[in-house]
């Protein structure tokens, strides 16, 4: 076991490496990195911080995702001998060469990374993310790590709100590989929407590298693909306790004018091509039976098919998995495809038709899971493509990576639109809790102060507001970041993607149902302590009273 994890990962880390090089960045880091390196400022010390400023989809929450990739990047993070001479061609001619061989010298080994847990619910202006090292190398960082954790962030927190819309139950399968943005859009996707709250992908080379649960019968150019029983073969199946093969085509035929005499309905309609492809899809996967039944017609062909044959594989001890709809209106046809199978199986007792589970994949959207919710349906399992994996409701969650300290002095970014100013220094990240554990505020603190205590009313400021101090008394307090690399190193365990989803979905669960309305939530508390808001308005005092170093001599 331990060896076939440690093969998993070695896997992971070639995928990261292969995808995120350190030439992953804009042109721009690195002309800024030489000018570092030219004024002899590029080994400072500097703190980067990651953050974004609104919560996506118009909701009240996020969650942080990309956290492994960036620690498996960082650990490989080495130029390589053609990656300068690229940089060599493209920057200046007149750039110093001694720069280039900085460059081939450079690693993270002097870079350390705090950081919320994978899976972590975060909020708009908190700093998930702290990066600090030498100037040059922590600034060359930022493309390559906002790369990794935007859309990881995002798309997760999409999937987080299409599992709140569809409830706890209901069972969500992730199919959008084919309508996402490029090959590692689409990984990206697979992994990070199954840590957001889905249960399958039917991306299996997901399923290899993250361990992924798979899932997948058919399309209808399968079922299309046939047009008479002749093509059927082999035509025998052998039954699940052994004995001689049975014809199954002559079973199925059987049942069929059963079926079709139970319901009332005429057998000339049922096409012909489609119940051949049933069957040999039924043949070649006894035990995993579970066509898509909407090709032609539901009521008149699919699921008259679906139940000849998914009968003459009970007869045989084998057990059919159910159905998928992927056309119309999904609900009304749920609703007729589960009538039809409780009246087979009371009719012909088999009781196997009360468990078939029906499967729904039409283009949906969470506004679609929530009005499904408020039908009545029978659909037990939905899968969701296009407006999961492109979030086509809001494309990208706007994270920056912003100076907060150079040398130990803090740097903050003062600009006309106040939404866009930093906060500055280095700092401490607190969750407080209520009596019953619930998130009640985010705290940012500078790193010296002490950290808040249970029972101890404390004054803060609200972000976004302009109420003032305020003054809360915290029931537990958690502090939000931990170091997780260090010296080149790791310093903590990486997250499997089971772990990372689990750990999401007990953040979630702990945050109040008005902080997780899909619709107009109410804003989460996200506060800074006295000292920062000192901080800051020392900072724009000093900035308004301008300079005189124009009058220096």
């Amino acid at each position: 076991m331990a060896m076939l994890l440690n093969e998993k990962c070695a896997t992971l880390e070639r995928s990261v490496c292969e995808r995120v090089s350190p030439l992953l960045t804009d042109l721009y880091q690195f002309t800024m990195a030489y000018a570092y390196w030219r004024a002899g400022r590029h080994n400072e010390p500097a703190v980067f911080e990651l953050f974004f400023r609104d919560n996506p989809f118009g909701g009240g929450f996020s969650l942080f995702a990309g956290l492994s990739d960036c620690l498996l990047f960082l650990r490989n993070f080495r130029f390589q001998n053609e990656d300068v001479e690229y940089l060599r061609s493209v920057l200046p001619s007149d750039t110093d060469p001694d720069f280039f061989t900085y460059l081939k010298g450079l690693d993270c080994s002097a870079v350390s990374i705090s950081a919320v847990s994978e899976g972590t619910v975060v909020f708009a202006r908190v700093p998930f993310l702290e990066v600090s090292g030498p100037l040059a190398i922590v600034q060359l960082l930022e493309t390559s790590l906002l790369c990794l954790v935007n859309y990881a962030s995002l798309v997760c927190t999409n999937a987080a709100r299409f599992r709140l819309a569809a409830g706890p139950k209901r069972r969500l399968l992730e199919m959008g590989l084919r309508r996402a943005q490029g090959p590692d859009g689409g990984l990206t996707a697979s992994r990070y929407t199954y840590i957001g709250g889905f249960d399958l992908t039917s991306n299996a080379l997901a399923g290899r590298l993250f361990g992924i649960p798979v899932a997948g019968t058919m399309a209808h150019s399968y079922v299309t693909s046939f047009s008479s029983l002749e093509e059927v073969w082999p035509q025998t199946l052998v039954p699940s306790r052994g004995g001689d093969p049975m014809d199954l085509i002559s079973l199925v035929k059987g049942w069929l004018g059963r079926v079709c005499q139970l319901l009332g309905t005429k057998p000339q309609r049922v096409r012909e091509g489609e119940l051949a492809a049933f069957l040999s899809y039924a043949i070649a996967y006894p035990h995993n039976f579970l066509p898509v039944i909407d090709s032609y017609s539901v009521s008149c062909s699919g699921l008259l098919c679906f139940c000849a044959v998914a009968l003459a594989l009970c007869e045989l001890q084998y057990q059919p998995l159910g159905v998928r709809l992927d056309s119309g209106d999904l609900c009304r046809q749920s609703v007729e495809v589960r009538r039809v199978f409780r009246e087979c199986s009371n009719h012909f007792a088999v009781p196997a038709f009360e468990s078939f589970i029906i499967v729904g994949t039409n283009n949906m959207s969470e506004q679609g899971l929530v009005e499904l919710n408020k039908r009545d349906n029978e659909i037990d399992a939905v899968g969701v493509g296009t407006h999961l994996v492109t979030c086509t409701s809001h494309p990208s969650l706007g994270c920056v990576y912003k100076l907060v300290e150079v040398r130990g002095c803090p740097r903050m970014k003062l600009s006309e639109d106040p939404e866009k100013s930093t906060l500055p220094g280095r700092k401490a990240i607190y969750r407080l809790l209520d009596t019953e554990g619930h998130p009640q505020m985010d705290l940012i603190c500078l790193s010296e102060e002490p950290a808040p205590k249970v029972g101890v009313s404390l004054n803060c400021y609200p972000l976004g507001l302009d109420k003032g101090v305020q003054s809360v008394t915290p029931a537990q307090v958690t502090s939000l970041r931990s170091d997780v690399f260090s010296h080149g190193e790791i310093t903590l365990p990486l997250s499997s993607a089971s772990d990372s989803r689990i750990y999401a979905q007990t953040s979630l669960q702990a945050l109040y149902p008005h902080h997780k309305k899909l619709q107009e939530p109410e804003n989460y508390t996200v506060a800074i302590s006295e000292k920062m808001n000192s901080l800051v308005s020392d900072i724009r005092k000093g900035n308004s009273k301008g300079s005189n170093f124009l009058l220096s001599s």
